[in-house]
């Protein structure tokens, strides 16, 4: 009876871990739908991502993450209507320069996208404008990223 006993307590202790991690991760997500441009400019770059990875499913994509290192210029790829998009995150307090168009740009081939975007909580430099519009590469400035966060927010 004493192994059973012991084998239940552990049973329910790893399914109370499982359901505080669930509630856990479901506060994250609430914290990061609910933030607005002021908390992206405090985020950590992998933060952004997470913060960008949450607000895409919100609007029905299939969302996967890339891996820190070795992510060939791309941080998500984003599936939607037989799409794939492939995104470089930049959370920066500097306007984004030609490197974030040249590594998106490399990963839309690597990761067999249809398109390339650059979304950042700045500005961009003239030059990578220029650059994101010869390689068809979509950008997304400190305005389009207020409009996609007021969006999320009035979908509610």
């Amino acid at each position: 009876m004493k192994p059973f006993i012991v084998r239940a307590a552990a049973v329910f202790g790893e399914i109370a871990v499982a359901v505080l991690d669930t509630l856990k991760d479901e506060e994250e997500k609430k914290r990061l739908l609910d933030s607005g441009i002021r908390e992206v400019d405090e985020m950590t770059g992998k933060e952004f991502e997470k913060f960008l990875d949450v607000h895409f499913r919100y609007f029905g994509y299939s969302v996967t993450l890339t891996q820190d290192s070795q992510d060939y210029g791309a941080d998500l790829i984003l599936y939607k209507d037989g799409s794939r998009t492939v995104v470089q995150a930049k959370r920066s307090k500097n306007p984004v320069g030609i490197k974030a168009v040249q590594e998106v740009a490399g990963a839309v081939r690597h990761y067999k996208g249809n398109k390339g975007r650059v979304i950042t909580n700045n500005r961009f430099t003239e030059n990578a404008c220029k650059l994101a519009k010869s390689n068809d590469v979509e950008l997304w400035d400190r305005k389009k990223l207020i409009e996609f966060i007021l969006l999320a927010k009035n979908c509610k």
